[in-house]
Protein backbone atom coordinates (compact mmCIF):
# COMPACT_ATOMS: atom_id res chain seq x y z
CA UNK A 1 0.00 0.00 0.00
CA UNK A 2 1.04 3.43 -0.80
CA UNK A 3 1.40 6.49 1.15
CA UNK A 4 2.81 10.50 0.51
CA UNK A 5 5.53 10.09 3.27
CA UNK A 6 8.27 11.13 1.84
CA UNK A 7 5.66 12.79 -1.63
CA UNK A 8 8.00 15.40 -3.58
CA UNK A 9 11.16 13.91 -1.97
CA UNK A 10 13.83 12.76 -3.94
CA UNK A 11 16.24 9.02 -2.72
CA UNK A 12 19.23 7.95 -4.36
CA UNK A 13 20.11 4.22 -3.52
CA UNK A 14 23.58 2.72 -3.87
CA UNK A 15 23.44 -1.08 -5.01
CA UNK A 16 19.78 -0.52 -5.87
CA UNK A 17 19.32 -2.99 -8.07
CA UNK A 18 18.83 -6.14 -6.07
CA UNK A 19 18.21 -7.27 -2.11
CA UNK A 20 18.03 -4.82 0.15
CA UNK A 21 18.94 -2.15 -2.02
CA UNK A 22 16.35 -2.91 -4.28
CA UNK A 23 13.58 -3.37 -1.33
CA UNK A 24 14.60 -0.01 0.06
CA UNK A 25 14.68 1.42 -3.31
CA UNK A 26 10.88 0.19 -3.87
CA UNK A 27 9.93 1.17 -0.10
CA UNK A 28 10.84 4.92 -0.47
CA UNK A 29 9.05 5.11 -3.80
CA UNK A 30 5.97 3.26 -2.22
CA UNK A 31 6.13 6.45 0.31
CA UNK A 32 6.15 8.69 -1.80
CA UNK A 33 9.62 9.50 -2.82
CA UNK A 34 11.27 9.58 -6.50
CA UNK A 35 13.71 6.85 -6.42
CA UNK A 36 17.25 7.05 -8.38
CA UNK A 37 19.81 3.70 -7.82
CA UNK A 38 22.55 2.72 -8.98
CA UNK A 39 23.88 -1.19 -9.96
CA UNK A 40 26.86 -2.77 -10.99
CA UNK A 41 26.02 -4.56 -14.25
CA UNK A 42 22.56 -6.66 -14.28
CA UNK A 43 20.80 -4.37 -16.39
CA UNK A 44 17.83 -6.66 -16.96
CA UNK A 45 17.50 -6.81 -13.03
CA UNK A 46 17.95 -2.72 -12.37
CA UNK A 47 14.92 -2.07 -15.33
CA UNK A 48 12.76 -4.76 -13.31
CA UNK A 49 13.36 -2.49 -10.15
CA UNK A 50 12.57 0.68 -12.26
CA UNK A 51 9.57 -0.99 -13.98
CA UNK A 52 8.64 -1.51 -9.96
CA UNK A 53 8.82 1.69 -9.11
CA UNK A 54 7.09 3.28 -11.84
CA UNK A 55 4.17 1.00 -11.00
CA UNK A 56 3.78 3.10 -7.82
CA UNK A 57 3.56 6.41 -9.33
CA UNK A 58 7.08 7.76 -8.87
CA UNK A 59 10.13 8.68 -11.31
CA UNK A 60 12.68 5.85 -11.17
CA UNK A 61 16.52 6.27 -12.90
CA UNK A 62 18.87 3.70 -12.68
CA UNK A 63 22.30 4.00 -13.14
CA UNK A 64 25.39 1.92 -13.68
CA UNK A 65 27.86 2.65 -11.07
CA UNK A 66 30.93 0.94 -9.75
CA UNK A 67 30.09 2.06 -6.19
CA UNK A 68 34.97 1.19 -6.39
CA UNK A 69 34.87 4.24 -9.14
CA UNK A 70 34.32 7.09 -6.58
CA UNK A 71 34.40 9.87 -9.39
CA UNK A 72 31.31 7.78 -11.11
CA UNK A 73 29.64 7.56 -8.02
CA UNK A 74 30.32 11.20 -7.34
CA UNK A 75 28.96 12.20 -10.67
CA UNK A 76 25.62 9.80 -10.38
CA UNK A 77 25.17 12.06 -7.19
CA UNK A 78 25.02 14.95 -9.01
CA UNK A 79 23.38 13.76 -12.03
CA UNK A 80 20.20 12.76 -9.51
CA UNK A 81 20.04 16.12 -8.43
CA UNK A 82 20.22 17.16 -11.55
CA UNK A 83 17.66 15.05 -13.46
CA UNK A 84 15.23 14.79 -10.66
CA UNK A 85 15.32 18.74 -9.28
CA UNK A 86 16.42 18.25 -5.67
CA UNK A 87 17.71 15.30 -3.56
CA UNK A 88 16.82 15.17 0.28
CA UNK A 89 18.00 10.95 0.30
CA UNK A 90 20.89 8.97 0.43
CA UNK A 91 20.94 5.54 1.35
CA UNK A 92 24.80 4.33 1.40
CA UNK A 93 24.19 0.78 0.55
CA UNK A 94 26.11 -0.80 -1.91
CA UNK A 95 28.72 -2.99 -0.55
CA UNK A 96 31.18 -5.46 -0.61
CA UNK A 97 31.35 -8.88 0.91
CA UNK A 98 34.94 -10.79 1.55
CA UNK A 99 35.58 -13.38 3.53
CA UNK A 100 38.11 -15.46 4.16
CA UNK A 101 40.92 -16.29 6.84
CA UNK A 102 43.12 -13.35 8.31
CA UNK A 103 45.98 -15.44 6.16
CA UNK A 104 44.57 -14.88 3.11
CA UNK A 105 43.46 -11.26 2.88
CA UNK A 106 45.52 -9.36 -0.07
CA UNK A 107 46.26 -5.61 0.19
CA UNK A 108 44.26 -5.73 -3.24
CA UNK A 109 41.10 -7.53 -1.31
CA UNK A 110 41.48 -4.77 1.21
CA UNK A 111 41.52 -1.83 -1.12
CA UNK A 112 39.08 -2.83 -2.91
CA UNK A 113 37.10 -3.54 -0.60
CA UNK A 114 37.43 -0.50 1.65
CA UNK A 115 36.68 1.39 -1.58
CA UNK A 116 33.61 0.36 -1.92
CA UNK A 117 32.24 -0.05 1.61
CA UNK A 118 33.92 3.06 3.25
CA UNK A 119 35.61 5.37 0.78
CA UNK A 120 32.13 5.01 -1.26
CA UNK A 121 29.67 5.87 1.37
CA UNK A 122 32.17 9.06 2.64
CA UNK A 123 32.09 10.96 -1.06
CA UNK A 124 28.89 10.21 -1.98
CA UNK A 125 27.51 11.68 1.47
CA UNK A 126 30.31 14.40 0.74
CA UNK A 127 28.49 15.02 -2.80
CA UNK A 128 24.89 14.91 -1.20
CA UNK A 129 24.93 17.36 1.15
CA UNK A 130 26.10 19.83 -1.25
CA UNK A 131 22.67 19.32 -2.61
CA UNK A 132 20.84 18.67 0.79
CA UNK A 133 18.37 21.60 2.67
CA UNK A 134 17.22 21.02 6.15
CA UNK A 135 15.27 17.85 6.50
CA UNK A 136 18.09 15.96 4.41
CA UNK A 137 18.05 12.13 5.35
CA UNK A 138 21.26 10.12 4.87
CA UNK A 139 21.29 6.07 5.90
CA UNK A 140 24.08 4.17 6.09
CA UNK A 141 23.75 0.00 5.86
CA UNK A 142 26.48 -1.26 8.16
CA UNK A 143 26.20 -5.04 9.67
CA UNK A 144 25.52 -7.17 12.87
CA UNK A 145 28.98 -8.52 12.18
CA UNK A 146 29.93 -4.97 14.06
CA UNK A 147 28.40 -6.23 17.29
CA UNK A 148 29.09 -9.53 17.17
CA UNK A 149 31.12 -11.64 15.09
CA UNK A 150 30.37 -15.33 15.95
CA UNK A 151 32.12 -16.81 12.58
CA UNK A 152 35.44 -17.04 11.76
CA UNK A 153 36.91 -15.17 7.87
CA UNK A 154 35.09 -12.10 8.83
CA UNK A 155 38.05 -9.89 9.63
CA UNK A 156 38.15 -7.38 6.25
CA UNK A 157 34.18 -6.87 5.99
CA UNK A 158 33.78 -6.34 9.69
CA UNK A 159 36.39 -3.83 9.84
CA UNK A 160 35.00 -2.05 6.62
CA UNK A 161 31.42 -2.17 8.19
CA UNK A 162 33.04 -0.60 11.66
CA UNK A 163 33.93 2.54 10.16
CA UNK A 164 30.74 3.66 9.18
CA UNK A 165 29.86 3.68 12.76
CA UNK A 166 32.32 6.33 13.17
CA UNK A 167 31.67 7.90 10.14
CA UNK A 168 27.96 7.99 10.68
CA UNK A 169 28.31 9.70 14.62
CA UNK A 170 31.06 12.27 13.34
CA UNK A 171 28.44 13.18 10.62
CA UNK A 172 25.76 13.49 12.65
CA UNK A 173 27.26 15.82 14.67
CA UNK A 174 28.53 17.83 12.04
CA UNK A 175 25.38 17.64 10.15
CA UNK A 176 22.96 18.47 12.60
CA UNK A 177 22.92 22.36 12.89
CA UNK A 178 21.90 21.88 9.16
CA UNK A 179 19.00 19.97 9.74
CA UNK A 180 20.74 16.80 8.22
CA UNK A 181 20.32 13.54 10.06
CA UNK A 182 22.97 10.64 9.65
CA UNK A 183 21.93 7.26 10.90
CA UNK A 184 23.14 3.50 9.83
CA UNK A 185 21.15 0.25 9.82
CA UNK A 186 22.79 -2.89 10.60
CA UNK A 187 20.91 -5.65 8.91
CA UNK A 188 21.62 -9.36 10.27
CA UNK A 189 21.09 -12.64 8.11
CA UNK A 190 18.37 -11.31 5.66
CA UNK A 191 16.87 -13.74 2.51
CA UNK A 192 18.65 -12.72 -0.67
CA UNK A 193 20.00 -13.82 -3.53
CA UNK A 194 23.71 -14.12 -1.98
CA UNK A 195 22.25 -15.36 1.70
CA UNK A 196 19.27 -17.23 0.74
CA UNK A 197 17.03 -18.30 4.20
CA UNK A 198 17.32 -21.72 3.15
CA UNK A 199 20.44 -21.97 2.10
CA UNK A 200 22.94 -24.79 3.59
CA UNK A 201 24.36 -22.78 6.24
CA UNK A 202 21.10 -21.33 7.29
CA UNK A 203 19.53 -23.41 10.15
CA UNK A 204 22.92 -23.24 11.76
CA UNK A 205 22.86 -19.10 11.86
CA UNK A 206 19.03 -19.58 12.78
CA UNK A 207 20.35 -21.05 15.83
CA UNK A 208 22.28 -17.18 16.82
CA UNK A 209 18.74 -15.39 16.09
CA UNK A 210 16.42 -14.62 19.24
CA UNK A 211 13.43 -14.85 16.69
CA UNK A 212 14.70 -18.12 15.13
CA UNK A 213 14.46 -16.85 10.89
CA UNK A 214 16.33 -14.70 8.74
CA UNK A 215 14.60 -10.84 8.01
CA UNK A 216 12.79 -10.17 4.90
CA UNK A 217 14.47 -7.59 2.78
CA UNK A 218 11.28 -5.42 3.37
CA UNK A 219 12.04 -5.57 7.21
CA UNK A 220 15.48 -3.96 6.74
CA UNK A 221 13.14 -1.60 3.99
CA UNK A 222 11.12 -0.38 7.05
CA UNK A 223 13.51 0.80 9.50
CA UNK A 224 15.15 3.08 6.50
CA UNK A 225 11.84 4.32 5.51
CA UNK A 226 11.23 4.95 9.44
CA UNK A 227 14.73 7.01 9.72
CA UNK A 228 14.17 8.71 5.97
CA UNK A 229 10.59 9.93 6.51
CA UNK A 230 9.51 12.85 9.01
CA UNK A 231 8.83 10.53 12.05
CA UNK A 232 12.79 9.99 12.41
CA UNK A 233 13.10 14.02 12.66
CA UNK A 234 15.00 13.30 15.59
CA UNK A 235 17.34 10.34 15.44
CA UNK A 236 20.77 10.94 14.50
CA UNK A 237 24.00 9.40 15.36
CA UNK A 238 22.06 6.32 15.99
CA UNK A 239 22.69 2.73 15.02
CA UNK A 240 20.17 0.71 14.64
CA UNK A 241 20.61 -3.14 14.79
CA UNK A 242 17.22 -5.18 12.12
CA UNK A 243 18.90 -8.52 12.75
CA UNK A 244 16.13 -10.35 14.83
CA UNK A 245 18.10 -10.62 18.40
CA UNK A 246 20.85 -12.06 16.50
CA UNK A 247 23.49 -9.65 18.80
CA UNK A 248 21.39 -9.71 22.18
Amino acid sequence: MNNDALTNKVALVTGGGRGIGAAVALRLAQDGADVAFTYHSNHDRAAGVVEQIKATGRRALAMPVDNADTAALVAAVDRVAGELGRLDILVNNAGAFPLGPIEDVGLAEYEATMAVNVRGPLFATQAAVRHMTTGGRIVNIGSNVVERTVFGGFSLYALSKTALTGMTKALGRELGPRGITVNLVHPGATDTELNPADGPNAEYVNGFIALGHYADPADVAAAVSFLAGGDGRYVTGASISVDGGFTI
